[in-house]
């Protein structure tokens, strides 16, 4: 289990918007929300949730830098890359990638709701993931449908 992972904008949004945003909790009990993601949310999410931690992030290094991400994707990063055996969780192809090129642990919302059903904390990942369609996030009915069979469903 990653130790204070920190979230991008993006899943912090979807996983609100869905009702789903416990699930982060299955991740780790406290998330960290660079403080430039922050401004970027709805900030009810941030005050009804305790374990949501608003953390200013060191200064972007210049190996993140060089990717050109945008100003929350790069702030989740560096908290990740400053902070050993954490997670980036994002959902942006390029962010992901860039993490991966600079072996940082990472995973999107997509991920999230997979964990959960391999842990056994949820009986179906398809109605969630659906929920979180129906709520503004995109994914193809190609990637839902190989995702689902790799937790057999």
């Amino acid at each position: 289990m990653a130790e204070r992972p920190s979230i991008n904008a993006s899943p912090l949004i979807y996983l609100s918007r869905a009702g789903l945003l416990d699930l982060l909790q299955i991740i780790a009990p406290e998330i960290v929300v660079p403080q430039t993601v922050a401004a970027d949310v709805t900030a009810r999410a941030i005050r009804q949730n305790d374990w949501l931690k608003v953390t200013q992030t060191p200064p972007v290094p210049p190996e993140i830098t060089a990717w050109s991400l945008g100003a929350g994707e790069s702030a989740v990063l560096s908290w990740a890359s400053a902070n050993k055996n954490t997670e980036a969780i994002v959902d942006d192809l390029a962010a992901r990638r860039c993490a991966a090129a600079l072996q940082i642990p990472a995973r999107g919302t997509l991920g999230i709701v997979l964990t959960a059903k391999r842990r056994g904390e949820i009986s179906a990942a398809r109605p969630l993931l659906e929920k979180l369609r129906q709520n503004g996030m995109y994914l193809s009915d190609k990637v839902l449908n190989q995702a689902l069979s790799l937790i057999g469903e």
